[in-house]
């Protein structure tokens, strides 16, 4: 599983590419038409990724686990390099450098100026990195081979913005190609944020965010850095994703129960403890009574 090896070697290394020498892919023709832009205005948003914790998250305790996990699931169906993928909202970049790594031809869209200039500044001319909104793609219909959603829809609280994101990923896609979507699940911010992280003493409005969060999926903001989401039941996925017309391949849970392992960074450091962790991880990704246990969930669907 080379895209999975890959990611063991970038979780090791943990340090960002020196810019590729590689010959331009802009597959945006500058002749293109745009789709009217349709900016969000979420401030709470822009606020929370210019505390600049996103470049690092996926590098350090769970946050690896989700890499290590998310990179395994996507490379099981995901067709082989140099095939063309989209990353939207693909934050700082991560993903993009395992795909660029991995031979890929990438397309990064983010709705964050940052992230655009962070993922351009170690590729330079070999990513075409562009502030975009997931409702509303720059891209031509049917221009990439597989689209990862791995962000946009934690922000999108309404349903329609996240109906808009879903039918953006089918368009822009190939017909067989696949889009991996990603989502909160619906406990995490109990089973995580208040249980693990034990956010609630520092900023107690949390204990009165999960409960509306359990109720109707909205994440309010508990502190002035923090910034409105939502968060999926497998159920509630799963049918999102039908309803836009992407035939439903798999539903997993992505990090499972190693959010709450005290010692999670010592089993990672471990290459006998890691790989149990991830077998155990894999055994149980798709038991309908566990898969909103864990923090994220992803499905994988697939363009008629």
């Amino acid at each position: 599983m080379l895209g999975f090896e890959i990611a063991i070697d970038r979780l090791r290394s943990d340090a960002a590419p020196e810019a590729r020498a590689r010959v331009p892919r802009n597959h945006l023709d500058d002749r293109t038409p745009r789709r009217p832009a349709c900016p969000m205005a979420e401030r709470e948003l822009q606020a929370y990724y210019a505390r600049d914790e996103e470049r690092d998250r996926l590098s350090v305790g769970v946050g690896r686990v989700e890499y290590l996990r998310t990179v395994e699931v996507v490379s099981r169906t995901i067709p082989p390099p140099p095939a063309v993928v989209a990353d939207i909202g693909g934050g700082p970049g991560r993903y993009t450098d395992w795909l660029v790594d991995a031979g890929y031809t990438v397309i990064h869209r983010d709705l964050v100026a940052r992230h655009v200039d962070e993922v351009s500044a170690r590729h330079a001319q070999a990513v075409d990195a562009r502030v975009g909104d997931a409702r509303s793609l720059d891209l031509p219909d049917e221009a990439v081979d597989a689209v990862l959603l791995l962000g946009p829809l934690y922000h999108l609280e309404d349903g329609v913005d996240r109906a808009k994101a879903l039918s953006e990923a089918r368009r822009i896609v190939r017909s067989g190609g696949r889009v991996y979507v990603a989502a909160i699940s619906r406990w995490a911010p109990r089973l995580d944020g208040v249980l693990v992280q034990r956010y609630h003493p520092k900023h107690s409005a949390i204990l009165d965010m999960v409960d509306e969060a359990e109720a109707t999926g909205e994440m309010r903001p508990v502190h002035h850095n923090s910034f409105n989401g939502y968060a999926h039941t497998p159920a509630s996925l799963r049918g999102e994703v039908q309803r836009s017309g992407l035939l439903l391949e798999s539903l997993v849970a992505v990090e499972g129960i190693a959010f709450a392992l005290a010692d999670l960074d010592e089993r990672l450091a471990d290459a006998d403890e890691r790989a149990l962790l991830l077998d155990t991880l894999r055994a149980v990704e798709a038991v309908p009574d566990l898969m909103g246990l864990g923090p994220h969930l992803l499905a994988t669907a697939r363009q008629p």
